[in-house]
């Protein structure tokens, strides 16, 4: 039986591992930096920052009662919007959480050598054995590490809270004015920069897997631990800013024990020493336990290492990613400048923040299953007030930080294609919800379009001077089934093209045999198929033009032109035929045709590939089956390896098209991951778009080993959507 964590982290755990996670370097090392560049205003920095930082933990806590698993952010993310974004979200937090953990135990030491009088050099071994304790703590267990934390931030709260009563009396009002010294871009500046302060409140998501009653314990846990350490922050850098000089306290080093020396003497100082301390080891202790849970969830979804989701038999731990994470945080410690790097870390928890926010909209929006026991209020517009004030927020972090950004992005790009793709088969629930409204859209304008070709129907038929009477005639039976169907007409326009040295006056003037035998032709056909048609001969230099300047003018509905035959000439292989152009400049409908037996058509072939159908073939194919009393067939070009959410999507979507339709319609699927095409023996006529026959589709090799006849249509709704579109749909179907 596959093991899995003990859950046996109750409220309280939950609440001191992520106050412990917020309450560190953010508020012992960052008002030094944060009151250069904002002056007193830095308070309400702090205040700005924790209200921007909400959304994420509301959206977080929703996501955590759905999924109360072990991953966290990346989970959701993953889950949300598909693994590729999940890869990146997972290997950035799982770095930045490490950076962070790394950070605060270096800030920490410090604060320690105001006590002890020891040389600078002792500040990273002292940082690198406090970061082996404490992942030797968490190889333990979850539970000891739960309890440690709970001491931790126990002691701390004591030593802040007493900072705060005892310092307020002798705060100096005069230390507040100017109040905006840094105008409202400091202000923006600063709370950029401390908006890493409040990062850790999501962290218990990380280890939701572990957490008893979760649906009640996560909500309160999150949302608890932010309101309770926003108000802690302001009002402690409020007594930090009131009780020392702006100046003096911007250069410190450890600026809190300089704001307790000034407020409560020594003894403040050993009291706050012993906070930052407590507070920063508590930092790197709770970014050990979050940290490690990314790849272990990530490899048990198949994009990192499966050795990464080991659980040790002895203490029920994940013993392999958190050893990997502690051989990380002692790297760092050892040899990376930590400051720019914890910079670089921040700005990528924006971003992750901002897709928070965006995954509780694919969830919602999507129709994968999702029951959260806890929703966010305000929905969609908390989440969105979230992502774009966390874009703002990160354009105030300098170039550096959104550079680090681009590049860890980059490494998860490249660890996804060439470690996870092939490994997995998911999609997150974003590209559902893009699905299903892709498909909305994609029904409207196929009923639109139905219901305009039940309108009084004008079509052109453009033939060559040597057509033959069988090809003339099919193409004159497809045109008058969708006239007869609508009520319209039918024109039969004969080009005949002249060298340019011919006067067209003079070539219009002279009636050939063969003029005399089209309109013979045509009138034959007008008695046969019953509808009104009318025919002229057009003499023209450039026939390409001619056709469509003519149905331009005509306020033709429907062009259809004849396939042609025979070999590509070397012009036509490089700059195309006469007949795609005239398709895509036609300024309607229009239609190409392969072939010439379509008595008794009984059954339209209507394909697509890998994207919605075309509004303008399915009402074709509707007038055609309807009005030859025959049915529609609908296709999908399909690989076999599609994923449930997509096969159910299109199931739906041909659903919805089938009862657009006036004819009867039945479904089915044609292969295209090598397995054989097998289309329906009686299928009369195929439909496809114009660009799927003339391009690379999965389609085209249906349409080449087609026996019957073929219909390409180009309808107007292609050239308004243009290609970027398009071929978002052949992404999503």
């Amino acid at each position: 039986m596959e093991k899995t964590l003990e859950r046996d982290l109750g409220l309280f755990s939950v609440l001191a591992i992520s106050i412990g996670a917020m309450v560190g370097s953010g508020i012992f090392i960052l008002p030094a930096l944060a009151v250069d560049i904002a002056g007193p205003a830095v308070i309400l920095a702090y205040l700005l920052a924790g209200v921007l930082v909400l959304p994420a933990a509301l959206s977080k806590s929703e996501m955590a009662t759905a999924m109360p698993e072990a991953g966290g952010t990346y989970l959701f993310i993953e889950r949300g919007m598909g693994p590729l974004l999940g890869t990146i979200a997972g290997i950035g937090t799982w770095f930045s959480l490490s950076f962070k953990g790394a950070l605060a135990l270096v800030g920490g030491v410090p604060y320690l050598l105001l006590l002890f009088d020891v040389p600078s050099t002792v500040v990273t071994p002292v940082a690198l054995a406090l970061a082996a304790l404490l992942v030797v703590v968490n190889l333990v267990g979850a539970k000891q590490t739960g309890r440690l934390q709970v001491g931790i931030v126990a002691i701390m709260l004591v030593a802040l809270v007493w900072f705060v009563l005892g310092g307020t009396p002798t705060v100096e009002s005069t230390n507040f004015r100017p109040f905006f010294d840094g105008g409202v871009g400091g202000l923006l500046a600063a709370t950029g920069l401390v908006f890493v302060s409040y990062a850790g409140v999501t962290k218990v998501a990380s280890v939701a897997e572990e957490v008893e009653d979760p649906d009640r314990n996560i909500p309160l846990g999150i949302l608890g631990s932010l309101g309770f350490t926003t108000v802690l922050y302001v009002l402690i850098v409020a007594v930090m800013v009131g009780v020392t000089d702006r100046g003096v306290l911007a250069e410190s080093a450890t600026p809190m024990a300089l704001a307790a020396e000034a407020s409560l003497g020594t003894a403040g100082v050993v009291a706050v020493v012993v906070a930052a301390v407590l507070a920063l080891v508590s930092t790197a202790n709770a970014g050990v336990l979050s940290s490690s849970r990314y790849p272990f969830a990530m490899s048990r979804d198949k994009l990192a290492p499966p050795s990464l989701s080991t659980i040790s038999d002895r203490f029920g731990t994940p013993s392999t990613s958190i050893t990997l994470t502690g051989v990380v945080l002692l790297l760092l410690i050892a040899f990376v400048p930590l400051l720019d790097i914890a910079k670089l870390a921040s700005a990528f928890q924006l971003l992750v923040f901002v897709l928070i926010n965006l995954a509780v909209v694919a969830f919602r929006e999507g129709h994968v299953e999702y029951e959260p026991s806890f929703t966010s209020p305000l929905y969609p517009w908390m989440q969105v007030f979230g992502a774009l004030s966390g874009l703002v927020l990160l354009t105030q972090m300098g170039t550096l930080p959104l550079v680090g950004a681009v590049v860890l992005t980059i490494a998860g790009v490249v660890w996804f294609f060439a470690y996870a793709r092939s490994r997995v088969d998911r999609e997150g629930a974003a590209a559902d919800a893009v699905r299903q409204e892709v498909s909305r859209n994609a029904v409207e304008r196929a009923e639109a379009a139905i219901q305009a070709h039940r309108d009084e129907y004008h079509a052109l038929v453009a033939i060559s001077n040597d057509i033959s009477k069988a090809r003339e005639r099919a193409l004159v039976q497809v045109a008058s089934t969708l006239a007869r169907a609508n009520g319209g007409r039918v024109t039969v326009a004969r080009f005949e093209t002249v060298p340019d040295q011919t006067s067209l006056a003079y070539a219009s003037a002279v009636e050939s045999p063969a003029d005399v035998e089209f309109e013979r032709q045509t009138d034959e056909l007008d008695d046969e198929f019953g509808v009104p048609i009318r025919c002229g001969t057009i003499v023209t230099h450039d026939t390409r033009h001619a056709v469509v300047n003519y149905a331009a003018n005509q306020d033709v509905d429907f062009l259809l032109v004849e396939h042609p035959t025979g070999t590509k000439r070397v012009s036509e292989r490089l700059f195309g035929t006469d007949t795609s152009w005239i398709l895509r400049h036609a300024p309607c409908e229009a239609g190409l045709l392969r072939g010439s037996d379509l008595d008794g058509i009984r059954t339209v072939e209507l394909l697509a590939s890998q994207g919605p159908y075309d509004p303008t073939k399915v009402a074709v194919a509707d007038a055609l089956a309807s009005e030859s009393e025959g049915r529609i067939h609908l296709s999908h070009c399909g690989d076999t390896t599609d994923s449930a959410a997509r096969r159910r999507s299109l199931e739906q979507y041909k659903a919805d098209i089938a009862e657009l339709c006036s004819a009867p319609v039945e479904m089915g699927t044609l292969s295209t991951d090598g397995g054989p095409h097998t289309p329906p023996t009686e299928s009369d006529l195929l439909v496809v778009a114009a660009d799927e026959w003339n391009g690379r589709s999965d389609a085209k090799a249906v349409i080449d080993e087609w026996n019957g006849s073929v219909l390409a249509v180009h309808g107007q709704d292609a050239t308004r959507r243009g290609p970027l579109m398009r071929a978002l749909d052949r992404q999503l179907f």
